[in-house]
């Protein structure tokens, strides 16, 4: 009887921590040692060190993706009669936030290559919103599995509606579009830093990055309570929003390598396009732009994914759906309006989506294991 072959790691964040040797704990003992724990120094370095690392005029660090969406709605005071439009294949978070507001998020189709919206489903989807007497105001285009969103063409269609784009980079930061990274597209971008994503800390944290200073003085109070002035005079409606110190120091430690970590996202990635093409139908990225390959998702044939996971996990390869429903079919969200025409291709894309193992120390012997067991599942 053969034994059962040693699980691959889906994500090998252990891999990461043995690179960085005694840095973090070095940085995270800085922290000890001053106790400044909540709005340390290490706070504003880590913004200045994004800030220079994707071109942004003004980063505020916060406590995660979801806060990062959910301050930008709150600064622009978004709320009940406004209509903010999403698209449905994503984590909840994205219309989430719409719905804390007291907004409707209005949810939209998206490309079938990219995973990401689809602008003649958002023109649609406006249009709806319209109809059902709402005031659209926002768009937020996700940046999903690491490859940006075309943002020429939502900023586009914002401009002609007259709408602000909030960019979701939760699962993108450090991705570029024609050659610029994500950060500066639309009003803000917001980004997540839980552990799992490609610049993670060791606990929840987030960002949003603008050029806008105005709204950059807005978003500094909401994350402390909506604080004027004074510490004692709220000036609006905010929320405990900050990055504490020590998940600050975890990532200026981890952004030194991430360019690197980057590049080795991408080795990855072309190695299993090149192991996989034609046998799945394996993830594209427009010509010019680079992914950061949060995950490496690919598509199986209707009806057999559970069957193709199943053989994969005999083989020691996990896998995971992101995701089995988009988020106008899930429980929370099935009330909300739909862009006319419906949401086919989400639909689908939750019928056949499966991600496999994907991180920067992923070894080719390992992938060539993975790759093995995927065209054997395949061949079934």
């Amino acid at each position: 009887m053969n034994p059962r072959p040693d699980p691959v790691a889906f994500i090998d964040l252990g891999a990461q921590r043995r690179r960085l040797g005694s840095a973090i704990d070095e940085a995270v003992g800085r922290v000890l040692t001053h106790c400044q724990f909540v709005s340390g120094p290490e706070v504003a370095k880590l913004e200045a060190d994004l800030a220079a690392f994707c071109g942004a005029k003004h980063v505020i660090a916060c406590a995660s993706g979801t806060d990062a969406l959910l301050m930008v709605l709150m600064a622009k005071e978004i709320g009940p009669g406004d209509a903010v439009l999403v698209p449905s294949f994503t984590f909840c978070a994205t219309g989430e936030v719409v719905a804390l507001t007291g907004a409707t998020p209005v949810f939209v189709d998206v490309d079938e290559a990219t995973f990401n919206i689809d602008v003649a489903s958002l023109r649609r989807g406006i249009a709806t919103a319209r109809k059902a007497g709402l005031k659209p105001k926002a768009i937020i285009p996700v940046d999903l599995f690491g490859q940006s969103a075309d943002h020429d063409a939502v900023a586009k269609v914002a401009a002609e509606e007259g709408l602000f784009v909030l960019d979701d980079a939760a699962q993108g930061f450090g991705a570029t579009y024609k050659g610029k990274r994500l950060g500066t597209f639309g009003l803000a971008t917001a980004t997540s830093f839980f552990p799992a994503k490609p610049l993670g800390c060791f606990g929840d944290g987030g960002a949003i990055f603008t050029d806008d200073a105005s709204l950059a003085e807005k978003l500094r109070s909401v994350r402390v309570h909506g604080q004027g002035s004074e510490k004692y005079d709220n000036v609006r409606l905010g929320l405990t929003g900050r990055l504490d110190t020590m998940q600050a120091a975890v990532l200026i430690e981890k952004l030194k390598i991430f360019p690197d970590e980057i590049e080795a996202r991408n080795r990855v990635a072309s190695y299993y396009a090149r192991g996989l093409d034609g046998v799945v139908n394996v993830p594209k990225v427009p010509e010019g732009n680079i992914s950061v390959w949060a995950q490496y998702t690919i598509r199986v044939k209707d009806g057999t994914r559970e069957a193709f996971a199943e053989s994969l996990k005999a083989r020691g390869v996990p896998t995971a759906i992101y995701y089995p429903k988009s988020m106008h079919q899930q429980t929370a969200y099935r009330h909300f309006p739909v862009a006319d025409g419906g949401l086919p291709v989400c639909e689908m894309l939750s019928r056949e989506c499966i991600s496999l193992p994907m991180h920067p120390y992923l070894d080719t012997a390992t992938q060539d294991r993975i790759i093995s067991a995927v065209r054997d599942a395949v061949a079934g």
